[in-house]
């Protein structure tokens, strides 16, 4: 199963870890500012070599059986130029922030991407009142 490859740790730790911050509550029919950061406390790279592919978000409604995708977000410059690696003019910043109505209480998983060190996950409970 995929879920053996998928690794979890403390963000303040671990710099693969997606960061998911958002209110715990939120109103019925309110849309809730949701980011989510590779990197919040200790820094990932950005190189050519080493970063950040893209970050997904998931919802999952309590008591539901599926998850919905409700973000999702690629990471295209890594500083790679015709110059050479890490020569680039642009690098994208890893992180996601969308806004989300959600409509039930459930939770919310992040999934991130590294080249390198692989898949990511971290996961936070939104109370919909």
């Amino acid at each position: 199963m995929l879920s053996e490859f998928v690794k979890t740790a403390d963000f303040k730790s671990e710099k693969h870890v997606p960061v998911i911050e958002c209110a715990d509550r939120v109103a019925a029919g309110q849309a809730l500012g949701i980011t989510v950061t590779v990197g919040k406390e200790i820094a990932h790279p950005n190189t050519t070599n080493h970063h950040i592919a893209w970050i997904a978000l998931h919802y999952v409604p309590a008591g539901a059986k599926t998850s919905i995708e409700i973000g999702r977000c690629e990471f295209s410059a890594h500083g790679a130029s015709v110059e050479g690696a890490d020569k680039g003019p642009a690098c994208t910043d890893s992180t996601l922030t969308i806004r989300a109505k959600l409509a039930a209480s459930g939770t919310l998983y992040a999934t991130a991407y590294c080249n390198i060190h692989g898949l990511w996950s971290s996961e936070k409970a939104v109370t919909v009142a």
